[in-house]
């Protein structure tokens, strides 16, 4: 498949395994040249074989999203080479343990903000240009219920996500002007790597797969997409507004 000027160019953070790599795979059967983003080489050339066998294209970029400079460097590399982007799937997300809140250790709180919410910022500083010069741009990221439930032991990864959705929040209010539309997901309880984590005793079979989500995000992404600064619930398959009316 040629990237062509009326190609979808979509960037996908935590690309290499569960719900990034399945979102990839989904974006790229449906016409979208993926940018895919992830620490583990294999993971990636994975996932490029995959694509490549449903008839999609792929530019892998091995990167660690702890790396700020590399997130700078991704966006002008992928200014000189597209012009534009016209969407972003901010996937990559960690756990960072689960403990009460007056045990968590001060580097486990630094490395699960690093990736669940400075990583994101500095992925919109980044990309933001680009997405403006695209005639429809489209963003997602993955949030948690979490974020509100209030639950015990999950206060860092609820603050993460707390913390992100009104980051994505005020960034949707920025630049829905500009074309651009800006959205939250929910995934709720999935067959991956961090609800094993997080539930080492849950049978897995029990869940829903990353591969049935997949396909709702990739339809956030695309053009025809209207709403802006809400959240897709996936276990109720339904939209949230997370905004007060003003």
């Amino acid at each position: 498949m040629t990237v062509t000027p009326d190609s979808r160019i979509t960037v996908v953070t935590g690309a290499s395994r569960g719900i990034g790599y399945e979102t990839a795979l989904a974006l790229a059967r449906a016409g979208h040249h993926v940018v895919a983003v992830a620490r583990t080489q294999g993971g990636l050339e994975e996932l490029d074989d995959a694509i490549r066998a449903v008839g999609g294209s792929a530019t892998l970029v091995p990167l660690d999203l702890v790396d700020g400079g590399a997130i700078d460097q991704l966006g002008a590399a992928l200014a000189e080479r597209f012009g534009r982007i016209d969407g972003l799937v901010g996937n990559a997300g960690v756990l960072g343990g689960l403990s009460p809140v007056g045990h968590i250790e001060p580097r486990k709180w630094d490395a699960a903000f690093a990736i669940n919410v400075t990583a994101n910022y500095r992925l919109i500083r980044s990309l933001d240009p680009l997405l403006r010069q695209s005639a429809a741009g489209r963003c997602v990221f993955l949030s948690s219920a979490a974020a509100w439930k209030g639950k015990a032991f999950w206060g860092l990864y609820a603050a993460s996500k707390a913390a992100l959705n009104a980051l994505v929040l005020a960034y949707a209010d920025e630049v829905r002007s500009f074309g651009i539309n800006v959205n939250l997901v929910n995934p709720g309880p999935l067959r991956t790597r961090m609800r094993a984590e997080a539930m080492p005793g849950e049978d897995p079979d029990s869940l829903k797969t990353p591969a049935e989500l997949a396909p709702h995000i990739a339809a956030i992404v695309e053009a025809d997409e209207t709403r802006s600064a809400e959240l897709f619930d996936f276990p109720s398959l339904s939209w949230m507004k997370l905004r007060s009316p003003q």
